[in-house]
């Protein structure tokens, strides 16, 4: 883990350690991968490759193969996006203590100690 006294924040504008260009969009294997699947299949010599997986999985997908179903849809509407349920309720620090039955000046010491083990085991780490 990185030293808390030496780390930086990013700087404004300009930034050597910033990748501004992004992640690569496409590896060798997804481009030979593309140039395999547009070329013409020698079993149909009218349909590309990829024509004739597509052809294939709606076969499966109304055989009633559920999984080719799923990557049918999951390939022509997008995936369903993933929700969470969060509660996410913000308490008064001074109704915690007093549930906990500590004083205020109890708990501002136990929230000290806790920070000052957190930031032990991160330098630790």
């Amino acid at each position: 883990m990185a030293n808390l006294k030496t780390l930086k924040p990013f700087k404004k504008g300009v930034d050597e350690r910033r990748n501004t260009a992004g992640r690569p969009r496409l590896t060798k294997l997804t481009d030979a991968l593309r140039q395999q699947i547009s070329a013409t299949n020698p079993d149909a010599s009218e349909e590309t490759i990829a024509e004739t997986i597509a052809k294939t999985l709606i076969q499966l997908a109304l055989s009633g193969d559920v999984q080719a179903i799923k990557e049918v849809f999951d390939r022509c509407e997008g995936r369903p996006k993933q929700s969470l349920d969060l509660d996410v309720s913000v308490q008064d620090w001074r109704s915690v203590a007093s549930g906990a039955g500590l004083t205020e000046e109890e708990f501002i010491d136990e929230s000290k100690l806790y920070v000052a083990e957190l930031e032990a085991s991160l330098i630790r780490e």
